[in-house]
């Protein structure tokens, strides 16, 4: 499930196999980019900003891109078989000399004008993992809705940028809080995005994500993706249920032990 740390690794990679080099070979395959070309320019940076993807190229262009729940960035050397899927869900081939980059199921890709990438990334808040990382500001947008639940105000990107479910239903459980307490009611909710970049900042080099401390494979995550199991801290059965206005894809799950607070059946 690509999150802030995810999209980091991503960016980095992308960067490290395309930055500095010609495109000698473009594809982007969406309609409304069809006759789009990027060939003969070269790759300036790829940076990250929350989940979101900026590939810069000379000439004052960005490819924009945006895994959600299940796209993907692959990196290949020359003769290299493709792996990620079928060739039907690819959606972009960058190639230079050295690498090829092929995007798989992507359902945000757009070539936008640098210059204009505020147009998609603007509205971010902070970024946890992001060079201009602000945890004042971040704090001051969590609280701008004070009565809004924490797990919903966590989950928000207006407030902090990167942050998906997992980590909030991380969060909400190192910080001992029920996630539909009132972000106000939080007694310090300075800690928040303190912890969040802590975080992040600790699996950002890690595929395998882990909040629980330690070294067991089989506890990695303290109440994500685990209902109906035991607690590893107290024992308690894990619960879960939606939450937020995407509740369709958003199960929020906590102890309701180590997580004292209001709850959707109170």
């Amino acid at each position: 499930m690509p999150e802030g740390d995810t999209v980091w690794r991503v960016a980095r990679q992308l960067h490290e196999a395309l930055a500095g080099e010609e495109l000698i070979r473009c594809e982007l395959r969406v309609p409304r980019l069809a006759t789009a070309d990027l060939s003969g320019r070269t790759v300036r940076e790829v940076v990250p900003r929350g989940k979101h993807l900026l590939l810069r190229v000379e000439g004052g262009l960005t490819l924009h891109s945006h895994l959600r729940m299940d796209g993907a960035w692959r990196i290949h050397t020359p003769g290299e078989r493709w792996r990620g899927g079928p060739a039907h869900q690819i959606r972009a081939v960058l190639g230079t000399a050295h690498r090829t980059a092929v995007g798989y199921r992507l359902p945000v890709l757009e070539l936008i004008p640098t210059a204009d990438e505020a147009r998609v990334v603007g509205h971010l808040g902070p970024d946890p993992l992001g060079p201009d990382w602000d945890p004042e500001e971040a704090l001051r947008r969590l609280l701008t809705t004070p009565e809004r639940p924490l797990g919903e105000a966590l989950l928000d990107q207006r407030n902090l940028a990167g942050i998906g479910n997992v980590y909030r239903c991380e969060l909400c459980f190192v910080l001992g809080a029920s996630p539909w307490l009132p972000v106000g009611q939080f007694p310090d909710p300075a800690r928040a995005p303190a912890l969040a970049r802590r975080l992040l900042e600790a699996n950002k080099n890690h595929p395998a994500r882990r909040t629980v401390p330690g070294a067991r494979p089989d506890r990695r995550l303290w109440v994500h993706g685990r209902a109906d199991r035991p607690c590893h801290r107290c024992g308690t059965l894990v619960r879960h249920r939606a939450q937020g206005p995407t509740a369709d894809e958003r199960v929020t799950y906590w102890c309701p032990t180590c997580q004292p607070g209001p709850t959707p059946e109170a």
